[in-house]
């Protein structure tokens, strides 16, 4: 049944089947003993989920304190996320790197095209020295199917950076540069230059290390550093084995695979409806609901839990894109806490 299940995820028609998300949730209710428990807590059996709007979302903190998996498995690896000493940190067990891989090339291609179109250039220092990150593994796979000769990564060489930007720029060659933001940041202080033929993607990453800013601010700042070159945005996360894009605009827009709703954040199980009075606020072609907390359908989790209640903030808008508006401090769910099992 997940061979089937993960042929369906990835060879869709473009729009997300709502047959297909429940066969996930029921396939994952029955395999996940950690998210069959929360949704019994919550009275979300499968008799009583008849629509994706009753499907449950897990908090996404469980990660930090249970291994999510779906079915019997010893993974291939795991994905970790960052954080400072002491800091309980999520864990995403991967039972298969292909899923993965199949998941973030879909998207890439989806969003930017062929990767060989690209010279791709990973600026991710801190994230290199980590064993299990996520974004390093994708990076790399990228670089790899770019096939460029200048493709790679950089740890803290903004100087050679900077020259193998210039010598791209000269050529023309179409660049992307993926790179954490503190890094970004430090570049664009220390070596400002013109880009024309580059796209800037930033993919978050301050931990600490820098004054924590809007991505306005961010993009405005990295966009006159680098002479107006495009600032893209990656939203991603360890628990999730999809993206989403944002191409210059601060808005981001999920591969078909993957899809975003709001809940209420005084009502954590109660989902926004965006067809409701309070819902869409007509304002022409960038009308807007009201904001919410972002929950994550990612049915490319097939081996953990597709259904993830995340902790941002956010707005969805009437063109299906989404908006990133920062966290909540407070994402405990209401009335139900399996953190003792």
């Amino acid at each position: 049944m997940r061979s089937e299940l993960i042929h369906k995820i990835f060879q869709g028609n473009g729009v997300m089947d709502d047959a297909l998300v429940l066969e996930v949730y029921r396939y994952q209710y029955e395999n996940n003993e950690v998210y069959r428990r929360f949704a019994d807590c919550i009275g979300r059996y499968p008799d009583a989920v008849s629509e994706v709007a009753e499907i449950p979302f897990l908090p996404i903190r469980f990660f930090k304190t249970h291994d999510i998996r779906s079915g019997h498995y010893e993974p291939e690896t795991w994905f970790e996320s960052s954080g400072t000493t002491g800091m309980t940190t999520s864990r995403h067990l991967v039972r298969s790197l292909d899923v993965y891989r199949e998941s973030f090339t879909r998207g890439f291609r989806h969003f930017y095209g062929d990767p060989a179109d690209w010279c791709i250039i990973g600026l991710l220092p801190a994230y290199l020295e980590r064993k299990h990150s996520s974004l390093v593994v994708m990076t790399d796979e990228l670089i790899r199917l770019s096939g460029h000769p200048d493709s790679g990564f950089y740890l803290y060489e903004f100087a050679k950076l900077f020259e193998a930007l210039s010598s791209l720029e000269e050529r023309g060659q179409k660049v992307l540069l993926l790179g954490v933001t503190f890094a970004l940041l430090d570049f664009a202080e220390q070596f400002p230059m013109n880009l024309k033929s580059t796209t800037i993607m930033e993919t978050g990453g301050m931990k600490g290390r820098r004054k924590e800013m809007t991505r306005p601010e961010l993009h405005a700042l990295l966009s006159e550093a680098f002479g107006g070159a495009p600032i893209h945005s990656e939203y991603g996360m360890t628990e999730l084995l999809s993206q989403a894009y944002s191409q210059d605009n601060g808005v981001f827009f999920c591969p078909p695979w993957m899809k975003i709703s709001l809940r209420e954040e005084d009502d954590p199980l109660k989902i926004i409806d965006l067809h409701s009075p309070d819902g869409w606020h007509p304002t022409g072609e960038t009308r807007r609901v009201k904001s919410g907390v972002i929950n994550v359908v990612d049915l490319a989790n097939i081996d953990s839990c597709s259904f993830i209640a995340t902790d941002d903030l956010g707005k969805i808008r009437g063109d299906g894109g989404f908006e990133v508006l920062g966290r909540i401090d407070n994402s405990d769910i209401r009335g139900c806490s399996l953190m003792f099992f």
